[in-house]
């Protein structure tokens, strides 16, 4: 007896679960990616898996696709959370956080001013996203901004290019950081995030 094989399937983690302690834990990694991401690829292997069509595109060319169909809200919920979640461990690297160096950090200065004003736009953005959602830096027409976004909302749907992101979900932090979101936002850009696959996602 042969097993159909999936159209999505959880991708590995970029780093080992235990990569990025202490700032964030193996226990958290362990809910975060071992049971709620791979939930959603699940779920959106349940509701593609009787149409060939969706079935057989790209993860990002799905999302797109049913971005804007209210009859795909489930596909597009599951599917965007795929993508937002792989593309956060991306977001993340081990001995990462700080200043940005070279083309990234002259992106920056030329649209924020310097790094701190990005850091402060970035922070409030996470910060100040009511409930679950995410904060992300973007390029959009050739300067790049700060956007929020709530539950699996993705800024590529409306054009924009993803760089980099937080997920401000409770899942993502409050094992290790409790009801302390900000002290989390604070942890991700000092110490993990990833500026090298921030400039890579650079037009």
């Amino acid at each position: 007896m042969t097993t159909q094989a999936v159209p999505f399937t959880l991708p590995a983690l970029p780093y080992a679960d235990t990569a990025l302690e202490p700032v964030m834990s193996a226990k958290t990694f362990s809910f975060h990616y071992a049971k709620h991401h791979k939930a959603y690829v699940d779920n959106l292997n349940n509701l593609v898996k009787d149409n060939a069509e969706l079935a057989s595109m790209s993860l990002e060319a799905l999302v797109k696709k049913v971005a804007l169909d209210s009859t795909k809200a489930g596909v597009f919920n599951n599917a965007a959370q795929v993508w937002n979640h792989t593309f956060f461990w991306h977001s993340m690297r081990p001995g990462g956080g700080g200043a940005p160096t070279g083309r990234m950090l002259e992106k920056i200065n030329a649209s924020f001013g310097d790094y701190e004003k990005f850091k402060t736009a970035f922070s409030d953005a996470a910060k100040t996203q009511f409930g679950s959602g995410w904060a992300w830096l973007v390029e959009d027409g050739g300067k790049l901004a700060v956007q929020k976004t709530a539950n699996a909302e993705t800024p590529m749907t409306a054009g924009k290019k993803c760089l980099l992101t937080i997920d401000v979900w409770e899942h993502a932090y409050y094992l290790d950081f409790q009801n302390r979101r900000p002290d989390y936002i604070t942890a991700f850009l000092d110490k993990l995030v990833n500026w090298e696959f921030a400039e890579r996602n650079l037009g």
